[in-house]
Formats: C-alpha cells, sequence, structure tokens
C-alpha cells in the first residue's frame, strides 16, 4: 500500500474515533475500575519535609536534600525547611552551605534548637570552640537540658575551647612510645 493510502488510512480511522467518542469532555487515561467502598482515593503527596527526614535517617543524604528542596518549593523557605536542608548539606560535608542556612533559618527564628544544635556542630567542625560552645549553651537552655545530645554536643565543645592549646584539629588521640633512653616518640592514631 502506498504511503499516501496509509496516510489517509490513518486520518480516517482517527476521525472516526473522534466521532464515537462524547466531544464534550475528555476522559482520563488512567481511569479504572471504581475503588472498593471503604477505601479513599489517591492521596496527596507526601509532605517533602517528611520525605527528607526518612531519607537522613536511612543516610540517604543527597536525596534528602532534594526532598528539602522540593518541599521549600511548595511550603517556602519556612525555618524547618531551612534547617533541613543546612543539616543535609552538613551531613554531605558542605560546612560553609550547611553554615549559611542554618544562619538563614535562625534569622526567621533564632530560638529553633535542632538549628542551633547543628549550627553547633558546624562550628566544631570548623574548629570555632568558642562561638560552638555560645550557640550549644543557648541550644541547652532553650530546650530545658532534655536533650542528651546537646549536653553531650555542650560538653565536648567546652572541653576543647578550654583546653584549645592541647587539641588536635584533625581530632586523632596521641600516645608517647618510649623508644629506650629516655627517648620517647610521639604517635598519632586516627
Amino acid at each position: 500500500m502506498p504511503l499516501t493510502a496509509r496516510l489517509h488510512s490513518l486520518l480516517a480511522a482517527i476521525a472516526l474515533v473522534g466521532a464515537c467518542s462524547s466531544g464534550d469532555r475528555l476522559e482520563p487515561l488512567n481511569q479504572g475500575p471504581p475503588l472498593p467502598s471503604g477505601i479513599d482515593g489517591p492521596e496527596v503527596a507526601v509532605d517533602g519535609l517528611e520525605v527528607g527526614h526518612r531519607l537522613m535517617a536511612a543516610g540517604e543524604y543527597q536525596l534528602a536534600l532534594r526532598a528539602y528542596t522540593r518541599a521549600a518549593g511548595q511550603d517556602g523557605a519556612t525555618v524547618d525547611v531551612l534547617s533541613a536542608i543546612g543539616s543535609a548539606n552538613l551531613r554531605l560535608g558542605r560546612l560553609g552551605q550547611a553554615e549559611l542556612f542554618l544562619h538563614r533559618a535562625l534569622e526567621r527564628d533564632p530560638n529553633f534548637v535542632p538549628a542551633l544544635n547543628n549550627l553547633g556542630v558546624v562550628l566544631m567542625e570548623r574548629g570555632n570552640y568558642g562561638e560552638a560552645s555560645r550557640v550549644f549553651r543557648a541550644a541547652f537552655a532553650l530546650d530545658s537540658g532534655q536533650s542528651a545530645q546537646i549536653r553531650e554536643n555542650l560538653r565536648v565543645s567546652l572541653a576543647k575551647f578550654e583546653n584549645t592549646g592541647y587539641v588536635d584539629p584533625n581530632n586523632n588521640k596521641l600516645s608517647l612510645v618510649r623508644r629506650g633512653n629516655g627517648r620517647y616518640l610521639l604517635l598519632s592514631t586516627p
């Protein structure tokens, strides 16, 4: 059959299908049988913030960051979303971005404990022990000392701040090994 004849038969078939349909509205293609009684229809998409929290718990930090970014597009730049984006960046090792988003979250709500704690962690990672101690103190006070994590973070930051002259920036443990005749070798263990 020549190409023009095929084209004409295809156009005729399309016209026939169009004439058979109810011209006033289009039917959805994915409409299946009705749902059983007692079962609601499909729900609204899951909250991006909740999806991100689940992905963070699973160790999928890059995917969590994407979910938090979608949540920002849906809900706006709320303190929860900004703090979550900062936390995901912290887990990805992007300290500058994490600090930026955590500061933005704290601009919206200076008393948001999760953002304060995570900002303290960023500051500790950067070696700013004094500032980290101040931030952890604020988080500890706002939390009324209920979180063991914040209490431990405050303790560690205060210890490092008070002993900054003795702190190894790589957090290595140091040990002395005697080499004989009063000679010692300083070893670093990761």
